[in-house]
């Protein structure tokens, strides 16, 4: 069932923090597309991008930049004071995803080895490890029901992410509740900045544990990097391990769970990866276009009036990318087999989950790594795996910025 409600009272199209049907509201909006006014929660206006060219075009127009400074609405004070969204929208200068041009880029070449393909690989025997830990944890109630969001989609995730920096484990399930709650939409007035404050201040201790006992670890490659003088300052590495951290873990999270789900009710498709016909690679590829961790992400704010998507988008005007909209681009990844179709042997179009131009997330070569190690090793412990429930019966928590489900009940040996 599609949400009841689906334009506001001057028929501008409605984004719905949890949607009845969140593939139907994706169609829905790449149906407005390729670029159109939107209303998010809280009455706030933007516009988005929901086809696949015009999304990447402006992923790399410099016209568009993502400082709030240029958000007319923001500085006009127009935006709900309190607005729960503020969450998902950096504004701090030394947060890199806030940044264009030689800043963004001196940030990026400062964090590019600790987060590179190569440095990430190294982390394999890590992450075999801890995945082979948390099946052999599910052993016992292999028989019973349970959710493997919490009890393995989640805790691998943290588990990787906490030993790379140093995280205790009796903190992994506050940490992932704070970005959970940071990126679901759905908090509170004022409750993001608490939120915030709270990562800031946890991982600001991190660094400062870190730089006084250094070890083998992402944040002491953070401390050490460097580049003719010039170096991370720690308020730096703070919100880069910040922002980083939830690319590695909630983007994860996200990216295991649907790829569960999406070959639990193909199996069809699923059938292919256990005959050896198609790579892990080839399915988490066609997961991260058909079910994205992220649905969408805010904002780049135009610095001029720009014409784009048969549109003129003012000075001023904050515009969003709607990455579930962009999967549904039949110019992308054309009609045969249709986009709303998972099809793991599709080889027409690339998608853009992971972001596209300078701001392509960071966290991706980990999230992929990940993916391609823990989905073969939890179905092969468990190849009869099966939900607990229909699918349809399955709850989104948000699909807002993160497109997440709110528990994942599954029987592993029915």
């Amino acid at each position: 069932m599609s949400c009841p409600v689906q334009h506001s009272a001057d028929g501008v199209p409605l984004i719905h923090a949890v949607p009845d049907d969140v593939q139907a509201d994706r169609e829905r909006l790449y149906q407005a597309g390729p670029v159109t006014r939107v209303e998010l929660p809280g009455g706030v206006r933007a516009w988005a991008t929901t086809h696949h060219e015009v999304s990447r075009a402006l992923l790399t127009d410099t016209r568009f930049v993502k400082s709030v400074e240029h958000w007319a609405d923001y500085q006009g004070g127009r935006v709900p004071e309190g607005w729960p969204l503020l969450g998902t929208i950096p504004t701090d200068s030394t947060n890199m995803l806030a940044l264009d041009g030689a800043p963004h880029r001196r940030l990026r070449q400062l964090t590019a080895s600790p987060f590179s393909a190569r440095r990430v690989e190294r982390l394999r025997p890590d992450i075999e490890r801890i995945t082979a830990a948390a099946l052999d944890a599910l052993e016992p109630r292999a028989g019973e029901r349970l959710d493997l969001k919490s009890e393995f989609t989640f805790k691998v995730p943290m588990s990787v992410i906490g030993e790379l920096y140093g995280v205790a484990e009796s903190e992994y399930s506050q940490l992932g509740e704070m970005y959970s709650k940071l990126f679901s939409g759905n908090m509170a007035d004022g409750e993001h900045l608490q939120i915030y404050g709270a990562l800031f201040q946890f991982f600001g201790e991190m660094v400062a544990r870190k730089r006084a006992e250094p070890g083998d670890d992402f944040t002491t490659d953070l401390l050490n990097a460097g580049e003719d003088g010039d170096a991370l300052s720690d308020a730096e590495i703070t919100i880069t391990l910040l922002s980083v951290v939830a690319a590695g873990h909630e983007t994860t999270v996200n990216l295991l769970t649907n790829a569960v789900r999406a070959l639990l009710a193909h199996p069809d498709q699923f059938a292919l990866v256990e005959q050896g016909k198609v790579t892990w690679e080839a399915v988490i590829e066609e997961v991260l276009r058909y079910d994205p961790p992220n649905n969408l992400i805010m904002f780049r704010f135009a610095t001029e009036d720009v014409e784009i998507g048969g549109e003129t988008i003012r000075a001023g005007d904050a515009v969003l990318t709607h990455y579930g909209a962009t999967s549904r681009d039949r110019a992308e990844f054309g009609q045969d087999p249709h986009p709303e179709v998972f099809d793991v042997t599709r080889t027409q179009g690339r998608h853009i989950s992971f972001g596209y131009g300078p701001h392509i997330c960071p966290g991706a070569p980990l999230s992929r790594l990940e993916a391609r190690i823990v989905l073969p090793m939890l179905f092969e412990r468990f190849p009869d795996l099966r939900l607990a429930v229909p699918d349809e019966e399955l709850r989104v928590e948000s699909a807002l910025s993160v497109n997440s489900l709110a528990d994942f009940p599954v029987v592993l040996r029915p």
